[in-house]
């Protein structure tokens, strides 16, 4: 597979990496030795670049990968995590002993003396303007810690804040064909300033797999079920913010646009790999299927101006309104 690199950092991802927010709570039960044969399927298929969160499991996403890579010293994965999530969400939060602290959990979670890349879980917008915020990663780089750092975000907004921090290596956006905003600024941002782009939700939580319909009742301890109007964090978070039978309709008007050979989440993670600026896309998987296909989806061919075009139009007809102002 295709590998791209974080340009301030030097690192490397393969294009399509793999989440593993499901692996460690709030996508309804996966068992430890159903997540272990995801973390292998996407290996096997080339994927080497794992995203994960302290908060994912309150841990347990991070231990299940560290098992996994001990079976497996012949590989080369780069593992992020992310952090602050654990705390009350206020900037005051956001410290430098606070973060030797998360650190340190993660470290000793990912069986690991130096974390590949860290980056602060959606903070209080905020912090992304605290210039104390960044010296304090940056001690961390200093004192060996972690390699390299970087900011998951809500907005496009936020993200542009972070991109004009010289220490930041990567932004991890939600973006997806039910979800272009960042394509007017983030993206060339990016692009011209060297930082990685790591896109989350390419699925719109599974919307774009063409797989539910309005009637589709999700786990009680599915996110998709308890924090469909925000409940629980940001509403962006799950189904991309659309309204749930709004994006059964233009997920199944997006599935026909599929060219033969694709699935409708192979067609959503092939639109997202060609745009310029993108370094890797994170879908996550429930099952070893899942991750292959997934996976797959490097390897399909360009998809034509014409199903490009029409992408577009779904997008601006359907969906646009709902999300565009508020992300």
């Amino acid at each position: 597979m295709d590998e791209r690199t974080f340009g301030r950092s030097g690192q490397h991802a393969s294009v399509v990496g793999l989440g593993t927010w499901q692996l460690g709570a709030d996508w309804g039960d996966v068992d430890d030795k159903e997540a272990l044969s995801v973390l292998e399927a996407a290996a096997e298929s080339g994927v080497t670049f794992f995203d994960t969160a302290d908060v994912y499991g309150d841990g347990r996403s991070e231990q299940t990968i560290a098992t996994f890579l001990r079976s497996r010293p012949d590989l080369h994965v780069l593992v992020a995590t992310k952090m602050g999530r654990r705390v009350d969400q206020i900037p005051e939060n956001y410290v430098l002993d606070n973060f030797r602290a998360w650190n340190d959990r993660s470290r000793r979670n990912l069986g690991v003396d130096r974390l590949d890349l860290v980056q602060l879980h959606c903070p209080p917008t905020p912090v992304y303007s605290t210039d104390a915020v960044y010296d304090a990663l940056d001690t961390l780089v200093e004192e060996e810690r972690i390699a390299a750092y970087g900011v998951s975000v809500e907005t496009c907004e936020e993200a542009l804040t972070a991109i004009a921090r010289p220490g930041v290596a990567g932004v991890q956006i939600i973006f997806n064909a039910f979800r272009m905003k960042p394509l007017q600024r983030v993206l060339p941002a990016a692009q011209e300033a060297g930082v990685g782009i790591i896109v989350r939700v390419p699925l719109a939580s599974g919307l774009l797999s063409g797989k539910y319909t309005k009637d589709t009742v999700f786990p009680e301890n599915d996110h998709r079920t308890y924090n469909r109007h925000g409940e629980s964090f940001d509403v962006g978070e799950t189904f991309s913010g659309v309204d749930y039978a709004t994006g059964v309709e233009a997920a199944a008007e997006f599935s026909a646009l599929a060219p033969e050979g694709y699935t409708p989440a192979q067609l959503a993670l092939r639109w997202i790999i060609q745009q310029p600026g993108v370094t890797t896309v994170i879908p996550g998987a429930r099952n070893p299927e899942q991750a292959r296909a997934n996976a797959a989806a490097a390897a399909l061919p360009e998809l034509s101006e014409e199903t490009l075009t029409a992408i577009r139009d779904l997008y601006e007809g359907r969906i646009k309104d709902q999300v565009e102002n508020r992300w």
